[in-house]
């Protein structure tokens, strides 16, 4: 075990990711699996990566990242916040960057509830005056 962790924690939709960073030589796991076997498109594991590339820190920070909740998209976004919010605690020289790309701002974005006497949140029934 590394006696030096870096903690973040990220949402997205109802994902929620508990992220550690520890110096290494750049493995990601992901609830115990690796994160190629977890997310099986590139296009999310890049997504993921993204905030250690804007960084300059891909090859030389290992993850292990703890996710629930949301499907595979959500938990994408979940861990890539929790890692833009682990940087910080690296280096606070990573905020400019890492602000600008977008990665520091959680994405509110949910689902919207079922309203009572809707089908769904927003469809209602047919109408018919007559």
């Amino acid at each position: 075990m590394a006696d030096v962790q870096y903690r973040g924690t990220g949402r997205r939709k109802t994902a929620t990711a508990r992220v550690r960073l520890m110096p290494g030589n750049g493995d990601m796991i992901v609830n115990g699996t690796d994160i190629e076997d977890y997310f099986h498109r590139k296009s999310l594991i890049q997504d993921i990566q993204s905030p250690l590339e804007v960084t300059k820190q891909l090859g030389s920070l290992d993850l292990v990242a703890s996710v629930n909740g949301g499907g595979l998209s959500g938990q994408a976004g979940a861990v890539r916040h929790g890692i833009a919010r682990a940087l910080l605690e690296v280096d606070q020289e990573f905020r400019k960057p890492l602000k600008k790309a977008g990665y520091l701002t959680r994405d509110s974005r949910m689902k919207e509830r079922k309203k009572p006497g809707l089908k769904k949140a927003r469809k209602a029934p047919q109408f018919s005056k007559r």
